[in-house]
């Protein structure tokens, strides 16, 4: 009977100790998560139903971060009390997530006449509304059709639209410019923008641009018309590459400046290394046009890495401007890009372009507690994470229901943070002793109690 009471005291022992040991390191834990301990404060403004709110996170404010995995992100209320938080760092786009779906299309026809008129078309649909036919809603005879643009049927695609790949017959050469509609209903259509590709012959080599940049959005069918519909060419093949439907959209940087390693070598410094998947030099020379090789590394140790081959150029065709200035990346992370470029088409310049790159968006979720305003703090090198999973933080998650929860936006109002005492004027900070007097007064009943209970356990002896 003794011995069970003695392992029965013991395990109240062990029980405590733990109980104990919880108490301080989230007394601790709450004793760092102080708003002066992070570099930058962003305001935000919530909107919608709470008490839970998600944060999409502009890569500008993610490159004030200390640490690349974001353990230095908080956020706190008026009072200064940190918050419950989750977050989604999405991954990057994975390779095999990017092999491209061939689509049909079906050619737009306008009458000489009308050739810059938006084509009026009739289709059919099998059972499940995929197009078997389109074709011109008026009579137009022989000979006086103009070749507007293209209809792709990308109804077999669920996910966001990301590229769209287009092979041309070889007889158009040069650049091939058009708009880019979308559409669900071949009734009403939004403007996603214009691009091109081109087809040019260069220092005795064949340079191809046939990969095009879509804004990441589902549609049911595109449009492309032409500028130009005299050179339109005939499609020989449309592809696309649809993203994974948990992928978050691609957030761009601010543009960063670079150094010029040696002529038509630039070398850019990221702030924090990151997850890159596109790049943009910003090409400031009009009638530019320049062959490049994309390198990256993940520090300044590790040896240089292929990444990619592409035509930059910024030309005047038929009195409007056309522009290539963007680079596919991996997705792995990198602290440094080189680029490397063919000065025979007039290189970029003798000093370094301006660089912005781009990664996937990160989407902070919290528990809104206490007084508003809320801010974002981040920005500390030796801080650890505090995030929870999201399926604590919000029980019961559901894809509807975070899309359901209200949402916070950075704020242009400043907010007002009081800037560190320096060492010589410091008073005590009191909210800081007095968790450090309850940890330590934790601590000493810990030890009273560890102390009674081996006394009345050898007494029992």
């Amino acid at each position: 009977m003794r011995i069970r009471s003695s392992l029965l005291s013991r395990q109240s022992l062990v029980k405590a100790a733990v109980f104990g040991s919880m108490l301080c390191a989230a007394l601790f834990a709450q004793a760092e998560d102080l708003p002066n301990d992070f570099a930058s404060h962003l305001p935000l403004s919530v909107s919608g139903e709470g008490p839970w709110y998600r944060l999409e996170l502009p890569l500008a404010a993610q490159l004030n971060a200390r640490q690349g995995n974001l353990n230095d992100v908080r956020i706190f209320n008026a009072d200064g009390q940190a918050q419950p938080y989750a977050l989604t760092l999405s991954q990057p786009q994975r390779a095999q997530d990017e092999t491209p779906v061939d689509v049909k299309w079906f050619p737009l026809y306008n009458s000489d006449d009308a050739k810059d008129a938006e084509p009026k078309i009739r289709v059919e649909r099998t059972a499940n509304g995929t197009l078997v036919e389109v074709q011109p809603q008026g009579e137009i005879e022989a000979g006086e059709e103009i070749l507007r643009g293209w209809l792709l049927d990308t109804s077999a695609l669920h996910g966001p639209l990301d590229q769209l790949i287009l092979d041309w017959d070889a007889e158009r050469d040069g650049f091939q410019r058009f708009s880019i509609e979308a559409s669900d209903d071949l009734q009403h259509w939004k403007r996603w923008g214009e691009s091109q590709v081109a087809r040019l012959s260069f220092a005795d080599e064949r340079v191809e641009q046939r990969v095009v940049t879509l804004p990441g959005r589902s549609a049911r069918y595109l449009r492309l018309l032409w500028i130009n519909p005299q050179s339109a060419p005939i499609l020989t093949a449309a592809q696309l590459v649809s993203t994974r439907p948990d992928v978050m959209p691609l957030s761009w940087s601010p543009a960063i400046s670079g150094t010029v390693e040696k002529p038509s070598i630039y070398v850019w410094q990221l702030p924090v290394a990151l997850p890159l998947e596109r790049m943009k030099v910003e090409i400031t020379q009009p009638n530019s046009l320049a062959p490049a090789t994309l390198y990256a590394r993940a520090d300044g140790n590790a040896p240089w890495q292929l990444i990619d081959d592409s035509l930059l150029y910024r030309l005047t065709q038929n009195g409007q401007e056309v522009l290539q200035d963007e680079m596919q990346l991996s997705g792995a992370v990198v602290r440094q890009l080189k680029l490397e470029v063919d000065d025979r088409g007039g290189g970029l310049g003798n000093d370094a372009p301006k660089l912005s790159f781009a990664v996937r968006a990160t989407q902070v979720v919290f528990l809104g507690r206490g007084a508003p305003p809320y801010s974002l703090a981040i920005g500390n090198a030796t801080i650890k994470g505090a995030n929870l999973p999201l399926n604590m933080l919000v029980p019961g998650v559901t894809p509807e229901k975070l899309a359901a929860l209200g949402t916070a936006q950075l704020s242009t109002a400043p907010v007002a943070v009081s800037a560190p005492p320096s060492p010589m004027n410091a008073g005590p900070d009191w909210k800081r002793v007095g968790l450090w007097s309850v940890l330590v007064l934790g601590v000493i009943f810990l030890g009273w109690m560890a102390i009674g209970t081996l006394r009345a356990s050898n007494a029992k002896r």
